[in-house]
């Protein structure tokens, strides 16, 4: 009789326990005065929709797990233009814009020191993991806080601050200037690398993840796809006439080997992520990030996807196949930090930096807007003429962001009017098919452009840094050749961006479709952690992402 008892009582003992221990982890999150640790990922040029395109095929601990557990901000636009890597991964953490935090693109063209410029350079530090002496890079050129500075700030410099990415700009920009370590990714050595602005020499947890040779061992046996190829219906056909293929190949097909040309080519393979979340476990370990009594901060962002949608576009076999394996490692580096730091003690984001346009060959085989701009040839064309009128030669010196930078003392000393000088290139512009318009940029505020592209280009316009004339080019026009895709305008493809937030202090299996800005982001951040937001800041909290018992 008792026997009898305890067996059919045992299910209603076993469920009360469960639900016990649940309560009693929710009170624990619910009491957590902080996070350990703040995971910011950004994954270079994912567009929104990639969070729900492959959702069939996702396993249930990755981007399942995310979009089930975290707050999804469904109408998240990148609010500047140009839309390209450096402008995004700095405006996500300084919560500003390049009219602002000065990062206007990844090069631009210094009037002072007469030549381009690029993101990160510094000639006053040099690279640390290899033997060079030149090509050292910092944070200095840009010129407001990160959200990482500010959490430094608020520590006295307790919390420790990494950033990791196989792009220098992509781990370099959202550490910040106070961040205790970043690193990116040499191609031709095949190390991750630094410089002497954060250290002197490599730390020992990272010389020994160098010399294990990962990108050789990774691409072993080269790049197959995850699931039989015939099962990849959401992409074109493996062989179309507009994807770029590997130097060393003859076609834009699988299988693709990499025997001997390793870490080189890793960035172009959905290896390259894997690596990347490799050397992020290492670094946070190594740092010992998120065991102190601070809130610690990985800023983590994965460059590959970009790579091989330049290459081969975002409808291609190769993209399908790289989002199916970051699915599987994002559910292995999920795992990873519950077992670390215990679920709910980690606060996570996701976005990007950018998104992407469909290839011109694409849309042209499917018929829909589309054309490629003969940008060199347009430049040409137009400091012919103005040699001819003006007498200036090469009138325009430069262009970076869309922007043209004209030989203003050159005009100067032959007396011209630059607004007339503008307004004969304008006319020439607006000629152009590809071209849907061009303005003076001194004017940009008065243009009377459409919202949102008048407010855009307003914030992206850098009155130091920027150029004279902005162009805007048609929906679905490529500047160059009709192969590959890419990005930069102001089109919902190149800023429609994800962003979804998971674990602590976060309302988990929210919703919003309210139209937000990826400045947005570090001040939510900010107001996470209750700390300042960035000195450059222009972005808003998004308030029905936090729980309403957050400390």
């Amino acid at each position: 009789m008792i026997q009898t008892f305890i067996r059919r009582a045992m299910p209603v003992l076993a469920m009360t326990l469960l639900l016990t221990e649940a309560a009693q982890a929710q009170t624990q999150q619910r009491r957590a005065g902080r996070p350990k640790i703040v995971v910011g990922m950004m994954v270079d040029q994912m567009r929104w929709d990639f969070l729900y395109r492959y959702a069939e095929r996702y396993g249930d601990g990755g981007f399942k797990r995310l979009l089930r557990e975290g707050f999804r901000c469904e109408q998240t636009y990148i609010n500047y233009a140009p839309t390209v890597t450096a402008c995004g991964h700095t405006s996500v953490y300084t919560g500003s814009v390049p009219a602002v935090h000065g990062i206007m693109d990844n090069d631009w063209f210094s009037r002072e020191k007469g030549r381009g410029v690029y993101c990160t350079e510094d000639s006053s530090v040099m690279p640390v993991g290899i033997s060079a002496t030149k090509g050292g890079m910092s944070p200095r050129n840009m010129l407001t806080t990160t959200v990482t500075d500010e959490l430094r700030m608020a520590t006295n410099y307790e919390s420790k601050v990494v950033g990791v990415a196989l792009k220098d700009r992509g781990s370099i920009l959202p550490a910040g200037h106070a961040a205790n370590a970043a690193f990116w990714y040499d191609g031709g050595s095949g190390n991750w690398i630094t410089s002497t602005y954060y250290m002197q020499e490599l730390p020992g947890w990272a010389k020994q993840y160098n010399a294990a040779r990962r990108p050789q061992a990774l691409l072993a046996k080269g790049w197959e796809t995850l699931y039989p190829i015939s099962t990849y219906h959401l992409s074109e056909a493996d062989d179309k006439n507009y994807e770029n293929t590997f130097k060393h190949e003859q076609a834009p097909v699988f299988p693709h080997s990499f025997t001997g040309m390793e870490s080189g080519s890793i960035r172009s393979t959905p290896f390259g992520n894997t690596l990347t979340f490799e050397f992020a476990k290492a670094a946070i370990e190594g740092y010992g990030l998120g065991s102190g009594k601070a809130t610690d901060f990985l800023a983590v962002s994965f460059s590959s996807p970009d790579a091989v949608g330049h290459q081969f576009g975002p409808n291609s076999i190769e993209t399908e196949d790289v989002y199916l394996r970051l699915d599987k490692d994002l559910a292995d580096f999920f795992g990873y930090l519950d077992g670390r730091f215990g679920k709910g003690n980690w606060l996570y984001f996701i976005t990007a930096d950018h998104g992407v346009s469909h290839s011109p060959g694409y849309l042209e085989e499917h018929r829909l807007p589309t054309g490629t701009l003969d940008g060199k040839g347009v430049i040409a064309s137009l400091n012919t003429d103005l040699e001819k009128i003006y007498g200036v030669k090469n009138a325009i010196m430069a262009t970076a962001a869309d922007q043209l930078y004209l030989d203003r003392p050159a005009f100067a000393a032959k007396n011209a009017d630059m607004k007339a000088v503008s307004d004969f290139i304008i006319r020439r512009l607006r000629e152009v098919p590809e071209i849907a318009d061009a303005v003076w940029l001194p004017e940009i505020g008065t243009a009377g452009l459409h919202e949102p592209l008048q407010t855009m280009l307003q914030n992206g316009y850098n009155r130091k840094r920027g150029g004279d004339i902005v162009i805007i080019m048609n929906s679905g026009v490529k500047n160059g050749s009709r192969k590959g895709a890419t990005h930069g305008l102001w089109y919902p493809y190149d800023a429609h961006i994800p962003l979804v937030w998971m674990g602590w202090g976060i309302n988990s299996g929210g919703r919003s479709f309210r139209t937000m800005g990826m400045t947005d982001i570090a001040p939510t951040v900010a107001a996470l952690l209750n700390i300042q937001v960035p000195s450059g800041n222009i972005g808003h909290v998004i308030g029905e992402a936090i729980r309403a018992d957050k400390p």
